[in-house]
């Protein structure tokens, strides 16, 4: 086995803009479970909401990379208030089950065949990062070291999404240390005590679901950045490996999202290239390399329920916020 390029591939994720992406759709859903308590199961409703958005509005309007990003923020608005206006005066179980089935009827929905012309059906959208990589002000050429080599187009598209990042944990660390926040947080330890002080429970629990899930929607426009728009890639496993790294570095935490997606990605890498290079040397010789590719989901699963049984507030995380009124 090459151990080399194993960790070298391993090490790239840190960087890498599918990171950035989950940990900015993390950060949306630690604002809803972490500290409001809602249990939005439908991120990978918002990521494709957000990815359909910008390439339809790229591709079926012609409209620029900032009309696209105001399309991205704008539809992911009108798909939480979808989701919350009937179910956020009801139980927090609720809101779990009209979320999971919300993302499940919006992959199904842009794969019929019908809306093919518009949102390319089974077969996605692609062509349409022309206008954002046009914008990008670095020379062409390679740049960097080591395993953060790349391309022109590659520090771009990773500037944006990592920049994105900063902006979204700035925005909610200010967030929960103002007024506002505290409403929220006591939402979610006891919503009765805040309805009691005369505050709006309701709304105060529509605005965390529109922020949480516009980070979302803006974590799936830096996700297809790189690739193609398939509707294959937004189904339930997507919100569950969101909630894995997101638990991985602690609900409710300024940098939890962010390290637990790096952390992630690169154990996923990790794991990945060394089963294929075990099975393609020979010493796991009863496995064929595409079931070695499902073997570190497996790990993963495994690693996530260690990490509940013996650190279930995370690497940053504190026990007290643990106290979910869900």
């Amino acid at each position: 086995m090459d151990w080399g390029t194993i960790l070298g591939n391993a090490i790239s994720q840190i960087a890498s803009p599918t990171t950035a992406a989950y940990a900015l759709a993390a950060i949306g859903i630690s604002v809803h479970f972490g500290y409001t308590g809602l249990l939005n199961f439908g991120q990978a409703g918002f990521m494709a909401i957000g990815a359909y958005a910008f390439a339809i509005a790229t591709l079926g309007f012609g409209w620029p990379v900032w009309a696209a990003l105001l399309m991205v923020i704008l539809a992911s608005v009108v798909f939480a208030f979808i989701l919350g206006l009937p179910t956020l005066r009801l139980r927090a179980d609720y809101l779990a089950i009209v979320t999971i089935a919300a993302a499940e009827i919006v992959r199904y929905v842009v794969s019929t065949t019908g809306l093919t012309p518009v949102t390319g059906g089974a077969s996605g959208l692609s062509g349409f990062s022309g206008g954002f990589y046009a914008l990008n002000p670095i020379p062409e050429g390679t740049y960097g070291f080591g395993p953060f080599t790349y391309t022109a187009d590659g520090w771009w598209v990773r500037i944006v999404g990592w920049t994105l990042v900063a902006i979204a944990t700035v925005l909610v660390w200010l967030l929960m240390r103002s007024p506002w926040g505290r409403v929220v947080k006591g939402i979610r330890e006891d919503e009765d005590a805040v309805r009691s002080l005369g505050k709006n429970v309701y709304s105060y629990k529509m605005q965390s679901l529109v922020l949480g899930g516009v980070l979302g929607g803006l974590a799936g426009f830096v996700f297809i950045l790189p690739r193609a728009v398939q509707p294959g890639n937004y189904g339930t496993a997507l919100t569950f490996f969101i909630y894995t790294l997101l638990l991985l570095g602690g609900a409710a935490t300024v940098f939890g999202p962010i390290v637990g997606a790096m952390i992630f990605w690169v154990v996923l890498s990790l794991s990945n290239g060394i089963i294929v290079g075990l099975v393609e040397s020979g010493i796991v010789s009863f496995l064929t390399p595409d079931q070695a590719g499902q073997i570190r989901f497996i790990i993963v699963g495994v690693a996530l329920m260690l990490l509940v049984i013996f650190r279930p507030q995370g690497i940053f995380g504190n026990k007290k916020e643990l106290s979910f009124s869900v």
